[in-house]
């Protein structure tokens, strides 16, 4: 029983996705792609040095192309900040004298432990701050 080439090129396709799946290395994923097409190539005729060229040009192109675009993706902050990132800059008042051994602060519609940035300063209740940082559970303030 002879198989035919593209067929062993599907099969090296999928020997290459699936550790892709098991260790989520994208450059597998570029590398089956081209044996995908090397696949294609074998089934329209070429011949085996045609198959491994595109195989090779296909997964190196998808690789310096698709690479260094998911890298920026990646680096990019996001836009919607969540979770303790978007209280900060938010403006709090003070429920409790705040200084720089703690004290009490509403943000947000919760209540807050707070501590002052400049531990000379302090700020009675009643005043706005400025959150300048989340440590914890304590919110940072000026």
């Amino acid at each position: 029983m002879d198989i035919d080439a593209w067929v062993w090129w599907l099969i090296g396709a999928a020997a290459l996705g699936i550790p892709l799946v098991l260790t989520a290395m994208p450059e597998l994923g570029m590398l089956s792609v081209g044996a995908v097409a090397g696949a294609v190539t074998a089934g329209l005729g070429g011949g085996t040095v045609l198959q491994v060229v595109v195989f090779a040009a296909v997964s190196v192109a998808l690789i310096a192309v698709v690479r260094p675009v998911a890298a920026r993706q990646r680096s990019q902050r996001p836009e919607l900040a969540t979770g303790v990132d978007a209280l900060r800059g938010k403006t709090a008042v003070v429920l409790e004298r705040v200084d720089g051994s703690g004290g009490r602060i509403k943000l947000a519609g919760e209540i807050w432990s707070a501590r002052s940035l400049d531990t000379d300063q302090a700020y009675e209740a009643g005043r706005e701050v400025d959150v300048v940082e989340i440590d914890g559970a304590t919110a940072i303030v000026m």
